[in-house]
Formats: C-alpha cells, sequence, structure tokens
C-alpha cells in the first residue's frame, strides 16, 4: 500500500541547504544596501534642511523687530 501512495504524491527530495543559505544571505544583503540608501537619502534630506533653516535664521536676524516696536522694548 505504501507503494502505491508514492505514484499519487511522490517524497519530496532532501533540500539543498547550501542553495538556501545563499538564497538568504543574498536577501539580507540587498536588504542592508536598502536600508544604506534610505539613511543615505534621510541624511541628506536632514542636510538640505539645515542648510535652509539657517538662511531662514540669517533672514530672521537681520528682519525688523515689529513686536518689540509695538511693546517698546529695546531690541537685544
Amino acid at each position: 500500500m505504501s507503494n502505491d501512495l508514492r505514484w499519487i504524491a511522490p517524497t519530496p527530495p532532501e533540500p539543498n541547504f547550501e542553495v538556501l543559505e545563499a538564497h538568504q544571505l543574498t536577501r539580507e544583503f540587498y536588504e542592508e544596501i536598502q536600508h544604506r540608501q534610505a539613511f543615505e537619502q534621510y541624511c541628506q534630506w536632514y542636510d538640505s534642511t539645515v542648510a535652509r533653516h539657517r538662511q531662514e535664521l540669517k533672514k530672521m536676524q537681520n528682519d525688523f523687530n515689529l513686536l518689540g516696536w509695538f511693546r517698546r522694548s529695546p531690541q537685544r
């Protein structure tokens, strides 16, 4: 009877662990590359945001202190 079942559902072959390990290693490698690229994009965005905020701060420091004029307090 057990021989009859082999014709219907053959026994699966043994898994090739070397191929599975290589696949897992490749997958981890590409995930690391994707993570590093995302981090690099974040760093570039952060640097550009910091530069823009510094420019805005310089402009604001040179602006007229309207609130101080209304409060009649000296500029600092």
